[in-house]
């Protein structure tokens, strides 16, 4: 059983709905003994007719009857649809690229975010300057009523690790921005630091990246990340940061 599994997974990711429910209606026509002939001829590619054959073989070796073959595959179909229709996933990369890899750059994936909020923004980095751009899309979305949550480094002076005062410079940046840190740390973090670089907005959209908020960062350094539209990982990382709010593990300055 675990073989056909296997295979309904690979199939539905291969072909598109509408060719699954194609193969699901000759599943109906047809049975085990004579699916690895009626069924390969149903696909159009040499690699999703393997699959078809892997898929036949696997139902040979099964009591699965033909409708109930046909109600998995188009289950399974409607699953992956809707998981890949509730959620997308991209690469972010800024640094030297390659023809054979398309990925979006750092700065155009944390503006998207940024102007893709309605109600609230919560963004983390280690330290922050030098990015013209991205203060003056915080001021945009901050005048149109959107909550704006930064937490950041402190400096040195302030009992951080950082040499310049992110904290104090974003304040005059972005005056609207509610600012925090992790100043009082419990065991084992006594010695850590603000080192997540990730932006959410709302609960919807989240960018989560090697990059800190400089401009090197936006252009120069070579720096990786995933942008996530919708699903459950935007959800969790907004009610996370939030929670350390709430529960004052990061407080205000």
């Amino acid at each position: 059983m675990d073989k056909l599994l296997d295979t309904i997974a690979a199939l539905v990711s291969l072909v598109s709905p509408e060719k699954l429910q194609a193969i699901a209606i000759r599943v109906r026509q047809t049975d085990p003994k004579n699916a690895a002939t009626a069924l390969p001829g149903v696909v159009g590619t040499p690699v999703a007719s393997s699959v078809v054959e892997q898929l036949a073989s696997a139902w040979l070796k099964t009591t699965v009857s033909s409708n109930e073959l046909a109600l998995m595959l188009l289950a399974a179909s409607h699953v992956y649809t809707k998981a890949a229709t509730d959620q997308s996933t991209e690469l972010v990369w800024t640094g030297p690229t390659t023809p054979f890899v398309s990925a979006r750059r750092t700065e155009q994936a944390l503006l998207q975010v940024i102007t893709s909020a309605k109600q609230s923004l919560f963004i983390t980095s280690f330290v922050a300057y030098d990015v013209s751009t991205i203060v003056k899309a915080l001021n945009v979305v901050s005048e149109r009523g959107v909550d704006i949550l930064m937490l950041l480094e402190l400096s040195q002076n302030h009992g951080g690790s950082i040499t310049i005062d992110a904290i104090g410079k974003m304040r005059t940046l972005v005056p609207t921005a509610r600012l925090y840190a992790w100043r009082e740390k419990s065991e084992p973090f006594s010695d850590g630091r603000v080192h997540a670089k990730v932006a959410v907005a709302d609960d919807k959209i989240c960018f989560i990246t090697s990059a800190n908020l400089t401009g090197y960062a936006m252009e120069k350094n070579m720096e990786a990340g995933v942008l996530i539209s919708g699903g459950t990982i935007p959800k969790m990382l907004y009610e996370h940061l939030n929670s350390l709010v709430d529960a004052k593990i990061v407080t205000p300055v």
